[in-house]
């Protein structure tokens, strides 16, 4: 069997303001509007669809597995930003990243309160 994750649909406030913040952050380009949604396509095949809401917004988390050289890049984009990052996922451990499995890990907000983050190890994949 084969099962792949096409899309999912994040919620917004400001769809194109939100799918562009992400999209500048990771270094990756907004698609056109597709239907009521902005689209980021992600390297591997998968796409985020931003969509618009007027409701409170539960945040989300999204992790982007990266390459040591693509997290140097991010994370100096989001240092540049100004953006508190965390080493952990309950906010505790601010403006640190992790090294968890031997590799490097950081959390960050978008505009909207999703969870974001970056990592350069699966996590169990061994290291520390």
């Amino acid at each position: 069997m084969s099962v792949e994750l096409n899309h999912t649909i994040v919620a917004a406030h400001d769809k194109q303001a939100s799918a562009q913040f992400l999209a500048d952050i990771l270094g990756l380009q907004v698609s056109p509007r597709f239907g009521p949604f902005i689209p980021v396509p992600i390297p591997n095949g998968v796409t985020l669809d931003y969509m618009d809401t007027a409701a409170t917004i539960t945040p989300q988390h999204y992790a982007f597995l990266v390459s040591e050289d693509d997290f140097d890049e991010i994370f100096a984009r989001i240092q540049a930003a100004g953006l508190t990052y965390w080493a952990d996922p309950s906010h505790r451990r601010v403006n640190e990243i992790n090294h968890n499995d031997g590799g490097r890990g950081a959390y960050f907000d978008d505009p909207n309160g999703h969870n974001l983050e970056i990592l350069t190890r699966p996590y169990g994949s061994g290291g520390d």
